[in-house]
């Protein structure tokens, strides 16, 4: 049911991975948590990134269902954070990571429990794999005071509960079949109670009291809906498709509820058409409204955590908000907004996929609201922003942070602001606020005071005078609706990769290629790759920042190929197709200018062409462009800044390549020449004389004494397609040929057509279709192949070379099955040494290249990965002399860049949590917050005051504490001060409204520090216990003056159910007695004990009569070989009997093994029409009879009979292929049926002694073990000393011995086995020595 993936997920550094583009595959799967962290899912991949600064943090591949070779993840369907808050309880459990666990469910039905910040599965909860049914929502509900349960909704209609501590089982099941259930939402009154809605209204209202069957209560209820478009799409669907999720069925038939935060037993429904108000106290509708004309579906239904607002998503990305009539639930549309601009003109249109609301910004607006209109408030801490904001005839009542994903890779930051007329009373507040916290004439003040500005313009603070002045005037007139006008702004947007990724290019420029600025300054490689898309967009991703740069909307179709030329400036191209019939082409081709985001086209024809183009080569210096067509000559261009055309090769190219930049070194004077792929440097002479075409090629960058260089010809090696090489140069508008020294006539093949090519002076590496890697050095002509027993090759790539580096001829090779490797062709035997990863975690591999941003012979090579999941990845792979590896990293490759620090406290370790959560509460002064950074600039936070530097770091506190040791805020501020130096504590807005409220008192900072860690109910605790302290005061002085007041008790009920590690079970053992000779049976492994025993068998059942036990002797007969008995027994079958066809088939293909006469007259006896089918083990007689043993004894083990497939395999297999059968049958008993001796023979009898040993090893039995390694050694020496000389002993005396295999002394298990074996003497001395004697 469940099992801890540990360590094969982990082997990928995937910390720096870019994902694709969410899609409606993913049903709309994201998750905003409270204290701020936005979690999505993106095909097979969940991201995670913190909403204020929309900066990714992780994104973390599920890996796949199994482990083979071509198991892809399925699409991620529902992702939710867990409710539990930072654990505190230290005195009696380990610091812990569980606030941080994020469930996700998958189309396959799989539920995940993830620690993002371990970047693993915690506990893998698998319901019924057969059939698949896909998760459609999940939802965390409370079942006891320190642990919560997981629903969720699995298939179309089945509704599941389960547990999440190690078991992870199943603990109830609800089919609603026949209706789809749609949505699962936990009621914010009472963390036990939850409901789920279906798409035709059917609501499921359930109460969880504990963790048993019995203790799960439920009520259906109806809410009437019209189901017509419903019932018409139901028509359309397939046969076997019922088992689907809802949202996979109807993918625009969205029914979405959320429970109202204000008021108890009310949900809001959406309906496709519809929104519905449900009282579910007394089970009935209270409001129904259709939508006008017009509007496009509801998508989702969200409210306003504050205030009395419904913003409701639709699928055409609009923003309807809906309020409610005072005094009744009725809600009225007030205005539609646009959540999705249109920018440029993408053809399709991007939809939006899912809106969240932020909880964290609405607790913490509720400390703000409370705190900032008291009269002790300095000016200087209230800093408004824009003062714009405050005409003389609006106030603001309301800020709502909304996000929304849209399936073009785009996270929309949206704040959405509410205001009314000058006179505003307090009945627009919230009811919450009005009835839980304390009446606010204005809760709109703070909002400003948390926007950023530098400081208190004069003409800002006369307004602010004035504006204070109309706030606190007391005024009769109520607001109405027409009094309140909406806006949406439009804060921030981070995007992502935008559409699925076709291509990928990675800049490596020359040394010739100079600045775009002009000069003589090479360009510098820069952190960049381009990713050519489906969509035609080509994304700029900065490496360094683990983000996209620039997007760049090029082609209107699927970009086919994409080159940089520099670092500056990108080609690429895509085709489309005219018509079908006349078969023309139009190719277009664009230069993309990363600085100025110019594409300027080239090349433009004003008829189709013939010939599409192939694919684009551009030269390292960027001058010069290769365009090869399909069927069509092959095109040289000059890439000025208006490219020219040089000339076309009318040859059979297959394949073509431009040398790469070769390894930058110091200024030589003498030549110095060195075996291919050498360690040192210089391959190339430097005369200038005696080599010019080698010299005069960009990347040889030869220099002189006199320092003159000639960098004005490039070389492209290439492959025709009738096997032939050759290296051409490319001299001005000249093209001529290398004359390059060829290798033997030999090194070219016949068979295989060469498909990719590598090429970096001097040396040519190519790769073919039948998976062969050749290799050539163009100056000495020697050259070398191997092949790889793989795919064929789509793509080999060069890594990146630096001075110093040991090697220069690793390779990474792309095989057509999408899978990679990386060889290095400097060892001597580079299959052995090579890396090979026939499958990355649960995707293919589209492209592959190195990132050329190595400067030391110490930098990680780092591969870049473009991926069929549409991700982009970085994978570092370690280098050391022996062999390549690729590292388990839990770190970034490099510290990545960020453009401002990550400011989310939740994320910190939680110790350093827990210590930023204690200094909030005691009270820090403001002015701690500023940065002091010198190693990166980043924006002070402008909080009056400055830091200090002095030693003592108390002084930073506004007192010392009341309670507890003087000395402990001083240390947690030394703790704490190296994120304080990187200001990536809180963000200016927050460390702004701290400084408004800690002068506050206790209560009012209390609610701040459980505010940023996401503690909801917590901070509305702090936030009413002054309100019911005073109300319980005023209760005891009225009633008894002369008694103290007591003080109130926090109750803590938000404690995280322990996710612990099963521990694996050892197998047991069972003791046997004295062996007799019937027991010894039990043991049998030879194959005449087996064969005699099944054969006696078969007489104990001849006289048995029986549909049934006829396929049984059938089946006996067939095991040990007697075909003519066997066609007998099935001929005698009666043609009425259920069973004749089959066994008529079994008797035609037995008897043809047997003989031609015996095959003819089974064949006359046969009759046919019989249309019932046997049992799965005929297929196992069909196979003996055509000779296929093997596989009839693995079909025998797959269907759970081990003693027929032994008793087959010792009829018909010898050797190894018997050894096989044995050893898998050892296998089921030690692990299924524990029987550690029985195993233990059949291991020795399959000669695989090495897994016998791990068996006792693991049964913990160190003396046994020891026992069977002299044993085993003892026989095996009798036994060669007799094979040896079994005459005269005397000859064979000094002869050595070789090691019994498996048991070598050099084995690691043996020597653990004798090393622990030494301990357990030692332990056994000491009991017996601290024993003391018998005595009767």
């Amino acid at each position: 049911m469940s099992n801890p993936r540990g360590a094969p997920t982990d082997t990928w550094d995937c910390n720096y991975m870019l994902p694709g583009p969410p899609s409606r595959n993913n049903f709309g799967s994201a998750d905003l948590s409270p204290s701020g962290l936005l979690a999505f899912s993106s095909g097979s991949s969940i991201s995670i990134l913190q909403s204020p600064s929309l900066q990714l943090i992780s994104t973390i591949p599920l890996p796949p269902p199994s482990t083979t070779s071509n198991s892809l993840s399925p699409f991620l369907t529902s992702v939710r954070w867990t409710p539990s808050t930072l654990r505190r309880d230290l005195l009696s459990t380990e610091p812990s990571t569980s606030h941080l666990l994020l469930a996700a469910g998958d189309r396959h039905g799989r539920i995940a429990l993830l620690d993002f910040r371990l970047r693993s599965v915690v506990l893998w909860i698998d319901p019924d794999p057969n059939p698949k049914l896909g998760i459609q929502d999940l939802c965390w509900i409370l079942s006891r005071p320190d642990s919560y349960v997981l629903a969720a909704i699995n298939g179309a209609s089945t509704l599941s509960l389960y547990n999440t501590t190690t078991s992870a089982a199943c603990i109830w099941k609800y089919d609603a079949s026949p209706e789809y259930l749609s949505s699962i939402r936990r009621d914010p009154f009472n963390s036990r109670h939850f409901c789920v809605i279906g798409l035709k209204g059917f609501l499921l209202s359930v109460t969880v009291l504990g963790e048993k069957e019995d203790e799960i209560v439920i009520k259906e209820l109806q809410i009437r809906t019209d189901c017509t478009e419903l019932l018409k799409l139901e028509k359309d669907l397939s046969a076997g498709s019922s088992s689907s999720p809802a949202s996979a069925l109807f993918t625009l038939y969205m029914v979405k509820f959320a429970f109202s935060p204000q008021w108890k037993h009310i949900i809001f429904v959406t309906f496709p058409r519809e929104l519905v108000v449900f009282d579910l106290k007394y089970e009935t509708t209270l409001f129904a409204a259709s939508l006008p004309r017009g509007c496009a579906k509801f998508l989702d239904v969200l409210p306003d955590p504050d205030n009395e607002l419904l913003y409701c998503a639709h699928i055409d990305g609009r923003l309807s908000i809906w309020r409610r009539k005072e005094g009744e639930q009725v809600h009225i549309m007030c205005t539609i907004e646009e959540l999705m601009p249109s920018i440029g003109t993408s053809v399709p249109s991007p939809s939006i996929l899912s809106v969240l609301i932020s909880q964290s910004e609405s607790t913490l607006q509720n400390v703000g609201k409370l705190y900032s209109h008291a009269p002790h408030t300095p000016s200087a801490n209230l800093d408004y922003g824009n003062p714009f904001d405050f005409s003389d005839d609006t106030l603001l009542l309301s800020k709502t942070h909304l996000m929304s994903i849209s399936d073009d890779g785009k996270i929309w930051n949206w704040h959405l602001t509410a205001e009314g007329a000058g006179d505003i009373q307090k009945n627009v507040t919230s009811s919450a606020m009005d009835a839980n916290v304390s009446e606010v004439l204005f809760p709109g003040t703070n909002t400003n005071t948390m926007a950023s500005s530098g400081g208190l313009a004069p003409e800002a603070s006369k307004q602010l005078e004035h504006m204070n002045d109309r706030v606190n005037r007391p005024s009769n007139s109520t607001s109405s609706q027409s009094d309140m006008s909406f806006k949406v702004s439009l804060t921030g947007m981070l995007q992502l990769l935008s559409s699925a990724v076709t291509m990928l290019a990675v800049p490596s420029p020359s040394l010739t290629a100079t600045l775009a600025r002009g000069g003589n300054y090479p360009a510098v490689a820069v952190p960049l790759v381009a990713l050519g898309t489906q969509s035609g967009t080509i994304d700029v991703v900065d490496v360094s920042a683990n983000a996209v740069a620039a997007s760049f909307s090029v082609h209107n179709g699927t970009v086919r190929g994409l080159r940089w030329l520099g670092n500056s400036r990108l080609v690429s191209f895509s085709y489309s197709q005219v018509n079908e019939k006349t078969g023309g082409y139009i190719n277009r081709l664009v230069v993309t200018c990363l600085r100025s985001g110019l594409n300027r086209a080239f090349r433009v024809l004003q008829k189709p062409e013939r010939a599409p183009i192939r694919a684009l080569r551009a030269s390292s210096s960027g001058r010069y462009l290769l365009i090869l067509f399909r069927d069509a000559p092959v095109e040289v261009w000059a890439m000025t800044k208006s490219p020219i055309m040089l000339r076309s090769l009318a040859l059979p190219f297959t394949v073509l390549e431009w040398t790469l930049p070769t390894v930058p070194r110091p200024v030589q004077n003498g030549p110095s020449r060195q075996s291919p792929f050498s360690s040192k440097d210089g391959t190339i002479s430097s005369d200038g004389v005696s080599s010019p075409t080698i010299a005069s090629s960009s990347d040889s960058k030869a220099v002189s004494s006199d320092g003159s260089q000639d960098d004005t010809s490039e070389s492209f090696a290439f492959a025709l397609s009738n096997g032939a090489l050759g290296v051409f140069e490319v001299y001005g508008r000249r093209i001529r040929d290398f004359r390059p020294k060829w290798p033997s006539s030999s090194f070219v093949s016949s068979d295989g057509l060469i498909t990719a090519m590598a090429y970096r002076i001097p040396h040519v590496v190519m790769g073919d279709r039948s998976g062969s890697i050749r290799w050539w050095d163009v100056t000495t002509g020697q050259s070398s192949s191997f092949n790889t027993h793989r795919d064929g090759i789509r793509r080999i790539k060069f890594s990146p070379v630096v001075a110093g580096d040991r090697s220069r001829g690793r390779i990474a090779v792309l095989f057509y099955d999408n899978t990679f490797s990386v060889y290095d062709l400097d060892s001597q035997d580079p299959n052995a040494n090579s890396l090979l990863q026939p499958q990355f975690p649960g995707t293919l591999v589209l492209e592959l290249d190195w990132l050329p941003l190595r400067i030391d012979k110490s930098d990680p090579l780092v591969l870049c990965i473009a991926g069929a999941d549409s991700s982009f990845r970085l994978i570092e792979v370690k280098i050391n002399d022996k062999k390549v590896g690729y590292v388990p990293q839990p770190h970034a490759i490099k510290e990545r860049f960020r453009p401002m620090p990550l400011c989310s406290p939740i994320l910190l370790p939680t110790p350093h949590a827990l210590a930023l959560r204690m200094v909030l509460q005691l009270g820090v002064k403001p002015s701690w917050f500023n940065t002091c950074s010198t190693t990166i600039e980043k924006r002070p936070h402008l909080i009056p005051g400055t830091p200090s530097s002095v030693k003592d770091l108390r002084s930073h506190m506004i007192d010392l504490p009341p309670i507890g040791d003087s000395v402990v805020p001083e240390l947690l501020l030394k703790v704490l001060e190296p994120y304080r130096k990187e200001g990536c504590l809180v963000d200016d807005e927050t460390a702004r409204l701290y400084a408004t409220i800690v002068s506050k008192g206790c209560a009012a900072r209390f609610a701040f520090a459980a505010a940023i860690f996401g503690e909801t109910s917590e901070a509305l605790f702090w936030l009413q216990l002054p309100r019911a302290l005073d109300h319980s005061m005023d209760k005891l002085v009225k009633k008894s003056p002369q008694k103290n007041p007591t003080s109130s008790e926090l109750d803590d009920t938000a404690m995280l159910s322990r996710i612990t590690s099963r521990g694996n079970s050892l197998p047991g053992t069972e003791k046997t007695d004295s062996l007799s000779p019937g027991q010894l049976r039990l043991m049998a492994f030879g194959q005449e004990e087996l064969w005699e025993s099944a054969t006696k068998r078969i007489t104990w059942h001849e006289k048995l009569e029986g549909e049934e036990a006829i396929q049984n002797r059938v089946h006996e007969l067939v095991s040990v070989g007697n075909l003519e008995a066997a066609v007998s027994l099935l001929l005698s079958t009666s043609p009425d009997s259920s069973y004749f066809y089959a066994n008529a088939l079994r008797a035609v293909a037995l008897s043809s093994a047997v003989s031609r006469s015996l095959l003819e007259l089974a064949v006359k006896v046969v009759a046919a029409n019989m249309v019932r089918t046997d049992r799965s083990l005929s297929g196992t007689h069909l196979l003996c009879a055509v000779g296929r043993y093997q596989e009839a004894c693995s079909q025998l083990q797959d269907a759970g009979c081990w003693t027929d497939a032994a008793t087959l395999a010792a009829t018909h297999l010898k050797g190894s292929d018997y050894a096989r059968v044995l050893q898998r049958w050892a296998t089921h008993v030690l692990h299924v049926e524990h029987n550690i001796w029985r195993a233990l023979i059949l291991f020795v009898a399959a000669g695989a002694l090495q897994e016998a040993l791990a068996a006792l090893r693991e049964t913990q039995q160190p003396d046994t073990a020891a026992m069977f390694v002299l044993a085993c050694r003892e026989i095996y020496a009798e036994t060669f000393t007799k094979m040896e000389n079994p005459d005269d002993e005397s000859e064979s005396i000094g002869k050595s011995m070789p090691n019994l295999p498996g048991l070598n002394p050099e084995n690691e298990d043996v020597i653990a086995v004798a090393e622990y074996f030494g301990q357990y003497q030692k332990k056994l001395v000491h009991l017996c020595m601290d024993s003391q004697p018998f005595s009767d």
